[in-house]
């Protein structure tokens, strides 16, 4: 019974690592995204409408800040994060 758990289990790690991969690019993608993205993924607790919380951001430029808060209160705001290469 035990062998049988165990077999089963490899198999699941094997189907999620590949599906991971997949979804990732490629294998070493996916090690990279377990090894540093996941134990910090966490759900935060805005919700759509919220105030947007006081963070400062670096501009396209590289050297001048802004603050959210401050210089967009009240206007709509949307922030991507990705890759555009």
């Amino acid at each position: 019974m035990w062998k049988w758990i165990a077999i089963a289990l490899v198999v699941l790690a094997a189907a999620v690592f590949t599906l991971l991969s997949f979804m990732a690019g490629s294998p070493k993608d996916a090690m990279q995204m377990v090894r540093y993205a996941l134990p910090y993924m966490h759900r935060g607790n805005l919700h759509v409408g919220d105030t947007a919380p006081d963070v400062t951001l670096v501009a396209l430029d590289g050297s001048s800040r802004f603050q959210l808060r401050r210089e967009l209160r009240g206007r709509p705001l949307v922030l991507v994060f990705g890759s555009f290469t």
